[in-house]
């Protein structure tokens, strides 16, 4: 197993080759320097994703004790309090009831209605990338539109809009695998401070409701059931950080890609009735995000191996939208590919809620480049972020 090093920078450039040899070796492998099981086919994870044998969390049934782990530092509490009352680390019934009263307010038609806004947008970022001569293609127009148009969601006023992507980040970085203590330190101040912000806002949402999010979560109930405080906060960090690292992370791998295949690049640019199909196919082939954990709740069997209750199965996203049994010719990039089962927003109870929202965000900026910058071209090889799990590039320098 020494091609799958996720610290190492040759496996970061392209751990595709290294997911081939996992996928040959198996369906389940342990892992011994992040103590999980690494599920690396298509099938597997797909069924994986929507057993209930396991959970994003063990606490609802189980204690630190039984699953003879350790509990987090008291240090980083402020982190876990953040997290763990998002509907993405937690199971029935309290995820049933956060994300219902979610869908209460972050529904299709709200969606919808921000489609002109996103394309007008889009339209002014591309534009400001056009007068420049090029630019950062991250910085100038993959970051800032998904940042803004789910600020806009929650009605967070534009002058307070600078923390919110350094916050993320900072918060995101838990995510890793065996992040360092100071990871985890920024992670903490992170937290305190976007919830810091979030309580503030709520208080005035709760004084002078408008048409946003906040004060749809704020008003949102069922049964006379209403979210707390505390999972209004949780549920807000949640939809902006979900709602733009994997949007801005599959835009600029995306372009990327399409940098480098430039027939499928030639192709797209010749019919943009393509858009819909290459978002989809460059999520596929370059996925944002390449993994995601559960804990095994009750001993499940795979191809018989037992992995045991309280152990830790790593589900490889990015080597499932790469298994040959599902997709013909994987590694090629083929925008036109109609089927395309890939797993990019996850699958069962925890499908991504944002994943319209994704979408028409991708659609908008790939065509607002195609309209306004039709000669869009590399200006320089990119630097892969040294991250594994939320895959994405330092920067993407580009020139029109």
């Amino acid at each position: 197993m020494a091609a799958f090093d996720p610290w190492d920078p040759d496996f970061l450039a392209d751990p595709y080759p290294a997911y081939a040899d996992l996928r040959a070796r198996g369906r389940v492998q342990y892992y011994e320097p992040t103590n999980q099981w690494l599920v690396p086919q298509h099938a597997d994870v797909s069924a994986l994703l929507r057993d209930r044998r396991l959970g994003r969390t063990y606490q609802h049934r189980f204690t630190h004790e039984d699953f003879n782990r350790t509990p987090p530092p008291a240090e980083h509490e402020p982190f876990h309090t953040l997290n763990d009352h998002g509907m993405l680390d937690l199971e029935p019934p309290d995820h049933t009831r956060i994300r219902r009263l979610v869908s209460k307010a972050f529904t299709p038609r709200t969606v919808e209605r921000l489609k002109p806004y996103v394309a007008q947008l889009a339209g002014e970022l591309v534009d400001g990338l056009v007068e420049k001569g090029g630019g950062d293609l991250l910085a100038d127009v993959a970051e800032p539109l998904p940042v803004a148009v789910i600020a806009e969601m929650l009605g967070i006023p534009e002058a307070d809009r600078g923390p919110l992507r350094p916050w993320s980040a900072d918060i995101c970085g838990m995510y890793e695998l065996n992040p360092s203590e100071e990871v985890a330190a920024k992670a903490v101040r992170a937290s305190v401070e976007f919830s810091d912000y979030l309580r503030e806002l709520i208080a005035e949402r709760r004084g002078a409701p408008g048409d946003d999010l906040v004060s749809g979560l704020i008003a949102a109930h069922d049964e006379g059931d209403r979210l707390t405080e505390q999972e209004m906060i949780s549920t807000c960090v949640l939809l902006l950080n979900a709602g733009h690292e994997a949007t801005v992370n599959a835009t600029v791998n995306g372009w990327y890609a399409l940098f480098r295949n430039p027939d499928q690049l030639a192709a797209l640019r010749a019919d943009h009735s393509l858009v819909p199909t290459a978002v989809e196919e460059l999520m596929r082939y370059d996925t944002p995000l390449q993994l995601f954990e559960r804990w095994v709740l009750d001993d499940i069997e795979i191809d018989g191996t037992t992995v045991p209750r309280g152990a830790e199965i790593a589900m490889l996203f990015g080597s499932a939208n790469h298994d040959p049994a599902v997709f013909e010719n994987p590694e090629r990039l083929d925008l036109t590919r109609a089927d395309n089962p890939h797993i990019s927003f996850s699958a069962g109870i925890h499908y991504c809620i944002g994943a319209p929202l994704a979408r028409i965000e991708l659609a908008a900026s790939m065509t607002a480049l195609l309209d306004r910058a039709p000669n869009l071209s590399l200006a320089a090889e990119p630097v892969r972020k040294p991250n594994f799990v939320i895959r994405g590039l330092e920067g993407l320098s580009v020139t029109v």
